[in-house]
């Protein structure tokens, strides 16, 4: 099938966009990597009355280190970040995740804020952001706004972007020496959507945990923590025995969705896999 008609703009700047979106309310969308708009509106799944291009804006695909923060533009490419963009832990997580996106073809188009903004709940890029306490930053008539990711993700394709609003950028906090992250996804075959993942951050002190982060994707509406398996961590000494025991919590605390990829039973299953793959994964036994 081919889209329903619609009105094109490609915008030189952030203001004209914004004026853009302004103007057409709800029945815009935003046009930057289209690797999941696109086919939608093929399928006429979506049909916007207007498309918002901003790959011609300037400035939007940067990545910058910088106060605490790596700064990551809404015209970052997936495929950028299959290599270290920054140092440390996060310089290695991100290569991880990004690996595990799709297939080369849309991560060489799509992109980190696309990703976000469209809020598939099986996205690799939601979990991390959702794992690492992101911050997303959009601008909109009234100015810009930070938007914690614990607050961002409202339900399936659903976020607190409000329709006259561009996401120009993602915060992801530059982790320090004394952290250790992991990932783990499962998929049918590569490429395909997971049915579970897990993102994990923990942070090590006298040879226990500190400080532990665990966010799931794929097994809910939205990204979703694993509070009580982090919990379990605290002062606790990595390994194989505190890591099983804290997949089994995570697998009893979240109650996963059906649909006809997989039955609740089998994600519950996963989950406990996946968790226990990651925290491996962050610190081996």
């Amino acid at each position: 099938m081919k889209p329903a008609a619609f009105a094109y703009y490609a915008p030189r700047s952030l203001d004209e966009a914004v004026a853009l979106l302004a103007r057409n309310g709800s029945e815009a969308k935003i046009l930057a990597g289209g690797q999941s708009l696109v086919p939608a509106m093929n399928f006429r799944m979506a049909r916007p009355a207007a498309l918002v291009d901003i790959n011609r804006i300037p400035g939007l695909d940067g990545i910058v280190a910088e106060d605490g923060w790596l700064r990551l533009g809404a015209l970052v490419r997936h495929a950028r970040l299959e290599a270290p963009v920054a140092e440390g832990p996060l310089g290695r997580l991100l290569p991880e995740v990004a690996r595990h996106i799709a297939h080369l073809p849309i991560r060489m188009r799509g992109t980190f804020c696309g990703s976000l903004a469209h809020a598939d709940p099986a996205s690799e890029w939601c979990t991390t952001a959702l794992a690492l306490d992101a911050v997303m930053v959009a601008q909109g008539p009234a100015g810009r706004r930070e938007i914690p990711a614990a607050a961002f993700f409202s339900h399936v394709f659903t976020t607190d972007l409000q329709p006259e609003e561009i996401l120009v950028e993602a915060r992801l906090p530059l982790l320090d020496a004394n952290w250790r992250c992991g990932f783990a996804e499962f998929s049918r075959r590569a490429g395909d959507f997971a049915l579970t993942m897990a993102v994990v951050a923990l942070r090590l002190d006298g040879g226990v945990v500190r400080q532990a982060s665990i966010a799931l994707g794929g097994v809910a509406p939205t990204p979703v923590r694993a509070p009580g398996a982090a919990q379990a961590l605290l002062g606790a000494a990595p390994g194989a025995e505190s890591f099983a025991a804290a997949a089994a919590i995570a697998a009893e605390e979240i109650e996963p969705q059906e649909d006809i990829h997989a039955t609740a039973a089998l994600r519950r299953d996963l989950i406990r896999a996946m968790v226990r793959r990651a925290l491996l994964q962050a610190v081996p036994a």
